[in-house]
């Protein structure tokens, strides 16, 4: 009977799409796992995740079913058996499956039960749910309760599993990261051990894919709810833990523990992996940012230089009539202190060209936004004009808040391929950056000093488009606007809701308006990092034609 089981834990960036990359990082994983008896990998992890339609394509299935078949011929070689994360078919529904791959064979499958439909998780549309009732893998006369992520977050699975003779729990993940999920990720892990009085073994994704980023933290968690291992966040690690037979139970040799990043620190550490992953794994050769002084472009181009390092970021300055001497100045302080290219592009010709081709059907009208969105517009085209001419991907540097009322310019500041700051509000905006100006995180490209001087953080926002502009002569202080927006967006609050928590009622009538009227402009924005639990895109889906506005007629607020 076996009393011992070392079992690793594989906390690996796979790439979607990357059939014969991904089955290289289980490879080496496995090739680093020396005297483990078991591999233990993330959720899908051949096809990466979330694979989206790609895994409907029969030649994707068939492809991965071919890799797969011939990855486990070469565990003949004595080295640790492996479950797997992969889609697989069977009797012609596709499933999102777990196999056990040992001395050269595929020894048994399981599918995943729960299949998440919320957010930015489609897995109905694609997958098929296990239809059997959950049962234990035996892998050298260990019953190991084996679940797929969602499965861990209802007691139903974890406590059939338990009922059937599991001697452990074994949770393989794909869960991306927000700044609330952690917790909850721990108090369902809880739950169940505690629920099922079984040790729980958790093995999650790291990197980012499009919008998702996911942080890795994988963990064993005891039957008492406390932490007996805990990997390391936001890069790939193998982590092997040894597992022993008593009398009573199967439990974990604790580990020393460490510490983990939490606060500014995470959620700088979520943008610069997910900009680092989406460059690299789409082949950019680097990064193009417009610089324009202020601190949003300062702390997009931060994290692109701690993201792929000085070398690949080329930044641009592109002055008008409009720009201040301190813009110009605060903009040159940045790039030397980040180490990167700037260059500098007026804008004015494209001004007078504009002026001057529009004279004719502009007569007699009164200057206005259109003027002010032609020079984000020369400013965009500009950037595109660089893009297509030495390949490097425009990044934008618009925030959350800017992006919640449209204080943005279509084609303009909104051209670029990816945002880092698309799912980050401006306050966060200045604490991120006050964070990033006094540390250094690890595993960054960039300085070890200040990335931006103290005037870019303490100096009123404007975009420069008009003399004496500032951006709180067009919306609410940002310490108001984005309480209102947290509680309309992540909340999802009524307008009476947040007038209650104190805000001023036409103030919350302005701001949910504007919410409302900017839907079509988030449709043609880029993809960004997701960071919080309501992100634009996949994970907040509005209708842009929306007659419904939250008011009585009477325009009260209800």
């Amino acid at each position: 009977m076996t009393d011992t089981l070392n079992i690793a834990l594989a906390q690996l960036n796979p790439t979607v799409g990357d059939i014969e990359g991904n089955l290289n990082l289980v490879r080496a994983a496995r090739g680093q796992a020396l005297g483990a008896d078991l591999l233990v990998t993330g959720e899908l992890v051949i096809s990466g995740y979330p694979p989206e339609d790609l895994v409907l394509k029969p030649a994707f299935q068939r492809a991965v079913e071919q890799s797969v078949t011939a990855f486990a011929a070469e565990t003949a070689d004595g080295g640790p058996a492996v479950l797997l994360g992969t889609p697989w078919r069977r009797d012609g529904s596709l499933y999102n499956a777990v196999l056990l791959i040992e001395n050269g064979s595929i020894r048994d499958t399981r599918f995943k039960h729960d299949l998440p439909n919320y957010g930015v998780f489609d897995e109905k549309r694609v997958f098929c749910a296990a239809a059997n009732a959950p049962e234990p893998m035996q892998f050298r006369d260990v019953n190991l309760g084996v679940m797929i992520c969602e499965d861990m977050w209802g007691q139903e699975i974890s406590a059939a599993l338990a009922k059937a003779g599991a001697d452990l729990l074994v949770v393989l993940n794909g869960s991306p990261f927000d700044v609330e999920k952690k917790t909850a990720r721990f108090d369902y892990a809880r739950a169940r051990a505690a629920h099922s009085n079984l040790e729980l073994l958790y093995v999650n994704l790291v990197g980012g894919q499009d919008e998702l980023v996911f942080d890795g933290d994988s963990f064993v968690m005891a039957r008492d709810g406390k932490l007996k291992a805990r990997a390391c966040s936001w890069q790939s690690a193998v982590m092997q833990t040894t597992w022993r037979r008593s009398a009573a139970a199967w439990s974990c040799d604790a580990q020393d523990s460490f510490e983990h990043a939490g606060g500014m620190e995470e959620i700088y550490r979520a943008i610069c992996l997910g900009l680092r992953d989406y460059v690299n794994k789409n082949g950019f050769p680097g990064i193009l940012i417009g610089l324009s002084g202020g601190i949003d472009s300062a702390l997009s181009a931060a994290v692109a230089v701690d993201a792929i390092g000085p070398d690949r970021v080329h930044c641009v300055m592109m002055p008008s009539p409009y720009t201040s001497q301190e813009s110009l100045d605060d903009a040159a302080q940045i790039a030397d202190l980040l180490g990167c290219r700037l260059d500098s592009i007026s804008i004015e010709p494209a001004m007078a060209a504009f002026d001057e081709m529009l004279k004719a059907p502009f007569a007699n009208q009164v200057a206005d936004t259109t003027e002010e969105n032609i020079q984000a517009r020369s400013r965009g085209i500009s950037l595109m004009a660089l893009s297509n001419k030495f390949g490097y991907m425009v990044l934008s540097t618009g925030n959350k808040s800017e992006m919640s009322v449209g204080y943005a310019t279509l084609y303009g500041d909104m051209c670029g391929g990816y945002s880092v700051l698309k799912d980050i509000y401006k306050t966060t905006v200045f604490a991120l950056s006050r964070w990033r100006n006094q540390h250094v995180p690890a595993d960054v490209l960039g300085p070890v000093g200040p990335v931006m001087g103290e005037r870019v953080i303490s100096k009123p926002p404007s975009a420069e488009l008009k003399p004496d502009q500032k951006d709180e002569d067009s919306l609410p202080p940002y310490d108001q606007l984005d309480d209102i927006l947290h509680g309309l967006i992540e909340a999802e609050l009524s307008a009476g809701d947040i007038v209650a928590m104190g805000h001023d009622a036409e103030t919350v009538e302005r701001v949910w308006r504007m919410l409302n009227r900017a839907e079509y402009k988030r449709r043609q924005a880029p993809p960004g990092v997701k960071i919080s639990s309501r992100a634009f895109g996949r994970d907040r889906r509005y209708p842009i034609t929306n007659g419904f506005t939250g008011y009585k007629p009477q325009g009260e607020i209800s």
